[in-house]
């Protein structure tokens, strides 16, 4: 028993680290460990193996809000057209922006571990009902979410042209023998990291002076917004390819709210639906028989018969690592934005640019990844990344990166 907990505490430490990195997906790191475990195996139980993974993805779905908020924020001009996080940074309101994002992490995981008997019930005869319609519901709510984000028939035809050339630049990473999880890392890097930071480094940005004091109060909305992120966690389950940025949009329908109202349930919702999707993932082996992550995918290789007991297990060890991440992400969030004060914003953003690139090409070199197309992959992904910010229109529609290539899958399937 004190393996597992000490399995659990090291996988929060991982988590938090991994999390504080930019450019470091959580898949990335579940995939080492996956690729070294006929070694670890030798010394670790599978048990040992898979409570490290549930806390390391935990963790880190909480705590990476920390650096996306901080980092890559646009000039005040610009801030009508990005996440409200971003904006509260902007008026000097971190302290409280990490707040909220703490509460909806940490209140999300409750309402999925509260309802797990409804899923147990419903979520395998609604499984068999709709995995017929997969590639047809994936179409309809892509063209729905397009026009719902979208502004103007202008911004629906640009915002459509780069969802499927976002879909084609994934297909084509996918076709290809190079791991998913590097594919995913250079893609992704290029997509919505470096692209997002080049950009606010021409835009001159900078973190303006933050708020110590800040006033925040757990209301009806704010519980609304958190089990709106939950639910949509679940619902996301339902739609492969479809992430955080997609389900935003049915989480934001659920909470809710105007004014500031609606910005604490975005955000409360946004952070809610992050880590309830991470743990709804390690549910669906048990109750479908189908692992909705990567992180999920090893595991159920580590452990082919999942019972009970694993499941509740592994909840246990999520609640405990969000519940320990809650404070983490507070200690780091406040620290953070205190540096980010005090040090070049400039010289801060190209050394993340750097250490994303530095981190990518030793994880391709360790998974005997060809350079000159990862590097090729990652130059087309950036440039592919920078359009959105000079066409106007929102970046969640380079998620067809994966939406796409699950609707070509489902299409082989069934049709």
């Amino acid at each position: 028993m004190f393996d597992l907990i000490f399995a659990c505490f090291l996988g929060i430490l991982c988590g938090a680290i991994t999390g504080m990195i930019p450019g470091i997906h959580v898949n990335t790191a579940g995939a080492i460990i996956f690729a070294s475990s006929a070694f670890l195996l030798g010394v670790f139980s599978p048990e040992f193996l898979c409570i490290f993974m549930v806390a390391m993805s935990i963790a880190h779905a909480l705590i990476e809000f920390v650096p996306s908020m901080l980092l890559g924020v646009p000039e005040e001009g610009t801030a009508m057209s990005i996440l409200p996080g971003h904006r509260m940074v902007l008026e000097g309101r971190s302290k409280e922006a990490i707040r909220i994002v703490s509460l909806g992490g940490f209140g999300a995981i409750l309402v999925i571990i509260l309802m797990l008997p409804i899923f147990a019930i419903v979520l395998p005869t609604t499984q068999e009902i709709i995995k017929p319609y997969t590639f047809i519901i994936l179409l309809v709510v892509s063209i729905y979410l397009l026009w719902k984000i979208t502004n103007g028939k202008k911004a629906f035809m640009w915002s459509s042209v780069l969802f499927i050339f976002s879909g084609l630049l994934g297909w084509t990473m996918f076709q290809t023998p190079i791991s998913s999880g590097i594919s995913m890392m250079c893609i992704f890097s290029g997509l919505f990291g470096i692209s997002t930071i080049l950009y606010s480094l021409n835009e001159s940005s900078f973190i303006p002076h933050q708020n110590k004091f800040y006033d925040l109060e757990l209301n009806s909305n704010m519980l609304r917004g958190i089990f709106a992120g939950g639910v949509a966690g679940a619902i996301l389950g339902f739609l492969p390819g479809f992430g955080p940025a997609q389900g935003s949009i049915i989480a934001q329908a659920a909470a809710g709210g105007d004014g500031e109202d609606a910005t604490e349930n975005f955000l409360t919702a946004i952070s809610g639906l992050n880590t309830s999707d991470t743990l709804f993932s390690l549910i669906c082996i048990y109750l479908i028989g189908n692992p909705r992550s990567g992180i999920a995918v090893y595991m159920n290789y580590l452990i082919p018969t999942f019972t009970v007991p694993h499941l509740m297990v592994f909840s246990f060890a999520a609640l405990v690592a969000v519940s320990i991440s809650f404070i983490l992400c507070l200690k780091l969030g406040d620290s953070f934005s205190k540096l980010m004060q005090n040090i070049d914003y400039k010289k801060l953003s190209i050394s993340v640019i750097i250490l994303m690139i530095v981190i990518l090409y030793i994880f391709a070199i360790i998974y005997n990844a060809p350079i000159a197309y990862i590097t090729l992959a990652l130059i087309t992904s950036t440039a592919m990344g920078l359009l959105p910010h000079y066409l106007g229109v929102g970046k969640s529609h380079l998620m067809g990166v994966l939406i796409i290539p699950a609707m070509v899958v489902y299409f082989n399937m069934f049709f």
